[in-house]
């Protein structure tokens, strides 16, 4: 006998309009549903909650989701749920071409639609990889059902000949050592293999481990989830700990929309600055608070993160890995630190139905050389910057803790690439006439131009310069770059080069200023030549190579404004759905 009691619940279950009853629609769906062997009293009003497992063994952060799904189940059958996996659409960052953030929308136009339109009451939103956390988060505002985060988790410390690797950080260093004829060809294939020993995501603050910390900045998951190891007993409590959360969530009524207030994103922009998040939480930020709603800017960014001191000591920043970072205290600590400085929205709502203050209060630092203190703060304005100018009149972005500081002013030819593959195709070439104080400027890698705004704006430097000993200039382009990279790279640059943003007239030899100070980005040309050279532009004509990618070419939105489909914007809610079965 179960020792459920349908009663307990104060209203009747969204689930209960598939499974409740005894009409013949009711008997066909609870029906089929019986050939798994389920028992009958599991469709007796207890609530359906949803797992959306963004598990797959091309999406190798998420390739353990599986066992962790489990735990989940654990924890939803103990609290008086039915819980139910869903595998869902998982975008690779490692393996999609063109590239991950190509199908991020598609992912979270998909998710959205299995929640909305299948028997779930809550959800259990299963993610790593970088933009599997943001896509489902997406989905689950559109339709503001109850819903929770939890994430699989970095991958444990690499090392190699006694050097901490990072995931992605290394891969870059080491490429740039190669072509600078520091590093051999056999020693740089010996260290792949200690970037990733373990399953989980990227062990560096990358976007993977920033997005999760996104997402219990946000509130969307439990306090403590970001850091927990892939490999950690923890994670797999914290995994049955959520799966028990979420059926009483489901009870509450505590929907996303709920949680996702303004100062909620305030909050999660601080603590990117604080630890020294990856630039593409702007453009993932921006695109969830379009789906609830909530009116989200670059201007929010530059204002939130302007005055916080990045003390989280990872790398691509600094030179710790998400190992240390779990053991030091995780995240929790540099919200309370955040609290602390008056940084912190304290009375904000979580998934937990605590303030998140009253989450963390009590944590204690457990080393304070990787989460420092703040007169020892990698920098003491280490939020993400907006520049404009008019190089980018809707904005760009940067991120100062990954920049040399004496480039942040800096005035210097501009040396142009049209497209990546003209990049790739000229690069090495020791007739490029380029030299270290130059700006390298890539053009058609935006939102519409790679199509999909890959993670190219971290381009490698030309041999030449490499052999000198520089590791950094200027680079801009209206692409993305991976959180695990570094440089004083200006990224996002809108309106993008496809869209006939100035970016698209830059010639071989204009001067460029970059003034981050004054937040400004200028080309050094009269606003008249400006103009003629926009009014000669014509955009690029290819066929696209899918009807998705058609879809994405016809409405996908400018970075500044979070790159979403136009059409998908705003909280559409999740209607009950009846059939005529």
């Amino acid at each position: 006998m179960s020792a459920f009691k349908p009663a307990e619940w104060p209203r009747k279950l969204r689930s209960q309009e598939w499974f409740g009853g005894t009409g013949r629609d009711q008997i066909y769906h609870r029906g089929w549903m019986k050939n798994q062997g389920l028992p009958h009293d599991l469709f007796d009003g207890r609530p359906v909650i949803g797992i959306l497992n963004t598990w797959s063994e091309l999406t190798p952060c998420n390739a353990h989701l599986r066992d962790l799904a489990e735990r989940v189940k654990h924890g939803i059958y103990e609290a008086g749920g039915f819980p139910v996996e869903v595998p869902v659409f998982s975008a690779s960052e490692s393996g999609f071409r063109p590239t991950a953030m190509m199908f991020r929308n598609l992912a979270a136009m998909a998710v959205e639609e299995a929640m909305r339109g299948q028997p779930m009451d809550g959800c259990v939103l299963m993610v790593g990889c970088d933009k599997t956390t943001p896509s489902l988060l997406m989905a689950a505002a559109s339709t503001d059902l109850p819903s929770i985060v939890v994430t699989g988790g970095p991958m444990l410390n690499g090392y190699f000949r006694g050097e901490r690797v990072g995931s992605g950080t290394h891969l870059w260093k080491f490429s740039e050592a190669v072509k600078a004829g520091e590093m051999s060809q056999a020693d740089f294939l010996e260290a792949e293999a200690s970037m990733s020993r373990s399953p989980g995501s990227c062990n560096t603050m990358g976007t993977a481990s920033t997005m999760a910390s996104m997402a219990e900045a946000l509130g969307m998951a439990l306090s403590g989830n970001a850091a927990i190891p892939a490999v950690d007993s923890r994670r797999r409590v914290m995994a049955q700990l959520t799966g028990r959360r979420i059926v009483q969530m489901v009870k509450d009524d505590l929907k996303p929309s709920d949680i996702l207030k303004k100062e909620a994103f305030e909050n999660a922009i601080r603590t990117n600055g604080a630890i020294g998040g990856s630039t593409n939480a702007v453009i993932h930020m921006l695109a969830i608070a379009g789906r609830v709603g909530i009116d989200l800017t670059l201007d929010d960014w530059d204002r939130c993160g302007r005055d916080v001191p990045t003390i989280v000591n990872l790398m691509p920043s600094g030179k710790y890995l998400m190992e240390e970072f779990f053991y030091a205290g995780g995240l929790p600590v540099v919200i309370k630190r955040l609290g602390e400085a008056g940084l912190l929205h304290k009375d904000a709502l979580t998934v937990s139905g605590e303030t998140m203050w009253d989450q963390v209060k009590d944590v204690i630092n457990h080393n304070e050389d990787v989460i420092l203190p703040t007169d020892k703060a990698l920098t003491q304005s280490g939020g993400v910057v907006v520049v404009r100018g008019n190089l980018a009149p809707k904005g760009a972005v940067l991120k100062p803790s990954a920049a040399t500081p004496a480039l942040l002013t800096h005035r210097g030819r501009a040396v142009v690439f049209e497209d990546i593959d003209d990049y790739k195709a000229r690069i090495e070439d020791e007739a490029l006439d380029i030299d270290e104080t130059c700006v390298m400027v890539l053009k058609n890698c935006g939102p519409k131009g790679y199509p999909g705004m890959a993670e190219v704006g971290n381009m490698g430097l030309p041999p030449k310069v490499l052999r000198k000993g520089i590791t950094d200039m200027v680079r801009i382009s209206d692409a993305r770059m991976s959180g695990t990279a570094y440089g004083t790279v200006v990224l996002h640059t809108s309106p993008e080069a496809a869209a006939g943003g100035p970016l698209a007239v830059v010639q071989d030899g204009d001067m460029i200023e970059l003034d981050v100070p004054n937040r400004r980005l200028h080309l050094d040309i009269s606003d008249a030549e400006l103009a003629a050279r926009l009014a000669g532009w014509s955009p690029r004509t290819a066929p696209p190579a899918s009807g998705y990618a058609w879809l994405h070419d016809a409405h996908v939105e400018g970075a500044d404004t979070g790159a979403d489909l136009d059409f998908l914007k705003g909280c559409r809610g999740a209607p009950v759905g009846r059939d005529s079965h």
